[in-house]
């Protein structure tokens, strides 16, 4: 259900409280003053923190002013047997979540951190559709040819179920969108879709950043930290470029696949998730198998769905509308006209070799529409693109 703090000076309120939330299926700790509490809450992680706010050591005041200034984004309910108005007001001034008043009413606690909860899973949301917005607007797969086709109607047969796709493709060919999109067209949609870049992360760390932390796991492990896996659980966890990973993270990744439990780096407890995973890669997994730098049996885990992404080269018919369509999402952001392009100039942008793929694309057609006219011509192309017509 989720992880509890209390801090509190008596030991009569922690040990009901406890009761009441154990009985709820919550995880519970305890600290019996606001120095110890505070310790707590800024190196491990919890869903909901109850601060008493008369204690000794430090007051509850205090304690959440600290949690403030380390950002830590845990919903904070103060509870107190001396309260009145003035210190509800001014608990919820400083960022405390609600207040409660002691005798602590067994329907109103439970209220309480429901409404908690829920406010954490909105702001999260809104995070990630912000992100997505800012990331990915007008994003939507652009293409006619039939490479491109035939991959929307795998993605719309594919993405209502949960079984695990492997994508392939040259760097920059849109990998990533094929894997939003079965996330955004799958029941899991209204959850988090989670990257990780396998290729970007140091083989030391990668464990880490999948599976999570315990306190102490390492030099620089000061609190608990829940890994990628659990993020993601109950939407999609999308590994781009495994073929980097290294050979420790891959059993591990194996084992999360088999039995659906993980362990944390440092840790011996298992935890439970729900996510589905789509990975993706720019590597030959087959011949990476036969030098032995993939396993096997993760391979055939991942890639019960094969997607294959052509190279821009391969698909040089959708040009012209990629070009159409990021002159209106460039324009856009940039808060400038649109232009347009003359038909040799977009010829020309069909003869270039795109060895970036539709990420070059996208790089060039802002470049020519940041230092050219109203009208894109060949010649612009030729001078900003750099083109090598193909034979």
């Amino acid at each position: 259900m989720g992880k509890i703090l209390i801090i509190d000076d008596e030991r009569a309120i922690r040990r009901a409280m406890r009761e009441i939330l154990e009985f709820e299926d919550f995880e519970v700790e305890e600290a019996e003053n606001g120095k110890d509490g505070l310790d707590k809450a800024i190196s491990k992680s919890y869903d909901i923190i109850f601060c008493d706010i008369k204690m000794p050591l430090m007051d509850g005041m205090e304690v959440l002013d600290e949690l403030i200034k380390a950002k830590i984004e845990t919903p904070v309910i103060m509870i107190s047997g001396h309260g009145n108005i003035d210190t509800a007001v001014q608990a919820i001034k400083k960022g405390a979540f609600d207040f409660i008043e002691k005798p602590l009413d067994l329907n109103r606690i439970l209220v309480t951190i429901r409404n908690a909860r829920e406010k954490v899973g909105l702001v999260e949301e809104t995070k990630q559709l912000k992100t997505t917005v800012k990331r990915f607007k007008g994003s939507s797969i652009i293409g006619e040819m039939d490479s491109i086709i035939k991959i929307k109607e795998m993605i719309e047969k594919v993405a209502p179920s949960d079984a695990r796709v492997l994508i392939t493709g040259e760097n920059g060919t849109g990998k990533e969108l094929v894997a939003r999109s079965l996330h955004d067209n799958s029941n899991r949609r209204k959850m988090q879709f989670i990257e990780v870049n396998c290729a970007a992360i140091p083989s030391e760390l990668i464990e880490s950043e999948l599976f999570g932390h315990e306190k102490g796991a390492f030099t620089s492990a000061v609190k608990d930290k829940k890994g990628k896996f659990e993020l993601a659980s109950g939407g999609t966890l999308f590994l781009d470029e495994i073929g980097d990973m290294s050979a420790s993270a891959q059993a591990k990744v194996l084992r999360a696949l088999q039995e659906n439990v993980i362990q944390r780096v440092g840790g011996e407890r298992d935890i439970k998730v729900d996510c589905r995973v789509v990975a993706a890669t720019n590597k030959d997994l087959r011949k990476e198998i036969e030098e032995g730098r993939f396993r096997e049996d993760l391979y055939h885990r991942l890639a019960v769905i094969l997607i294959h992404v052509p190279s821009l080269n391969e698909r040089r018919g959708d040009i012209p509308l990629l070009a159409e369509h990021f002159m209106t999402m460039v324009c856009a952001e940039h808060g400038i006209p649109r232009k347009s392009y003359t038909e040799d100039a977009l010829l020309a942008l069909q003869q270039t070799d795109w060895s970036g793929n539709i990420r070059e694309l996208r790089n060039i057609v802002e470049r020519l529409i940041i230092l050219c006219d109203n009208s894109i011509t060949a010649d612009d192309v030729r001078m900003f693109a750099n083109p090598r017509a193909k034979a």
